[in-house]
């Protein structure tokens, strides 16, 4: 049950960034350039395209499982960017339930997040089929290592047994 879980962690935390990615770009009234000017940023052009542009790169890297963790981390400046400059004066001027409300997709997407960087891409990851890929390469097949631990005991690594 844990496994099928998993799965799902990276497919919506990638398809919703990707989402909201394009969303900047086709919905200008509401996410793009007119939303960053409503917060206070200056050039709102450039940072509507800029944050639009790292949520479709990032989210399409995490969708696929590659460079899943490197990925998560420009995701994860957008949320905290998000929740200082949006949620948390929403904290002061409407109280807790509202901050709640409106704050619980965005916490549960930087969970997601948090999740993705401590444990990677996971099984049907591309990172994790590279990775192997490389094992396999550097090992020989029939290799046998011995290491002296100290004069009396000797440990056998053979590769062909695992």
């Amino acid at each position: 049950m844990k496994r099928i879980l998993w799965i799902a962690f990276e497919p919506i935390t990638g398809l919703i960034f990707i989402s909201e990615g394009i969303q900047k770009y086709l919905i200008i009234s509401m996410l793009g350039p007119s939303y960053f000017k409503e917060i206070g940023f200056g050039n709102p052009m450039f940072w509507a395209h800029f944050t639009g542009a790292f949520e479709i790169s990032c989210g399409i890297l995490i969708l696929i499982g590659l460079l899943t963790r490197l990925a998560t981390i420009p995701l994860l400046i957008v949320m905290i960017t998000a929740f200082i400059t949006t949620k948390l004066p929403l904290l002061h001027s409407s109280g807790i339930l509202t901050f709640a409300h409106e704050y619980r997709i965005d916490f549960s997407l930087t969970l997601l997040l948090i999740l993705l960087i401590i444990y990677g891409g996971g099984k049907w990851s591309v990172d994790l089929k590279i990775s192997q890929r490389k094992i396999k390469w550097t090992t020989p097949s029939s290799a046998t290592w011995r290491m002296n631990l100290s004069c009396k005991n000797k440990i056998d690594f053979n590769l062909n047994k695992v």
